[in-house]
């Protein structure tokens, strides 16, 4: 709310919003889905937040209100100190301290430069639903450099012993490592899809 004044005297007032973007509440139930709780830390007063934190379905539990740029980061060290993996998102001046501090800082491409500067990964098209996008597609990547280890592993476990042992003629242990790199391409092109 801002106070209009005109020699002294209140002339009027204008109220200010800043909307809540149109994918908000669908970013958090994604999040949700993906076995992850979202927590609200803003600098907002706390009626503002709740509004907000109701609107897109945050828990009134999980909304930090009021506070300032190095609060934001003792959340994050305070849930680091339980256990729990954080991801922090964030776009202003504010955020940068946490955004660093987290495991994971994603930063909204429209932000300033110092969130940028401070993240692991930055949206540069589109908003908070690419954050789900993000971490699916990251879980994919994982598994699927576990299997090519694992695949990596097997074949010279099995392979080299023969090889040795000279059980393993030189032209089948070639075409069976080609085989096992083209396999690994094969798997590592199914991220993409």
């Amino acid at each position: 709310m801002v106070e209009v004044r005109c020699d002294e005297e209140v002339r009027g007032f204008l109220a200010l919003e800043d909307p809540i973007r149109p994918e908000a509440c669908s970013a958090i139930e994604e999040l949700r889905s993906l076995g992850i709780r979202p927590v609200m830390a803003t600098g907002d007063n706390r009626g503002s937040a709740a509004l907000v934190a109701r609107a897109v379905g945050i828990d009134s539990a999980d909304v930090h209100s009021e506070i300032r740029p190095e609060d934001k980061l003792s959340i994050v060290r305070s849930e680091q100190a339980k256990g729990v993996k954080v991801l922090m998102v964030g776009d202003g001046m504010n955020d940068a301290a946490a955004l660093k501090g987290a495991d994971v800082g994603v930063a909204i491409g429209s932000g300033t430069d110092l969130a940028i500067d401070s993240a692991d990964m930055v949206i540069v098209s589109g908003g908070v639903d690419r954050i789900a996008q993000g971490i699916a597609i990251s879980r994919k990547t994982f598994s699927v450099i576990r299997q090519n280890l694992f695949w990596a592993f097997a074949y010279n476990l099995l392979a080299l012993p023969l090889a040795m042992a000279g059980l393993l003629h030189p032209v089948v242990a070639e075409v069976a490592m080609t085989f096992s790199s083209i396999s690994v391409i094969l798997n590592s092109m199914r991220v993409g899809r």
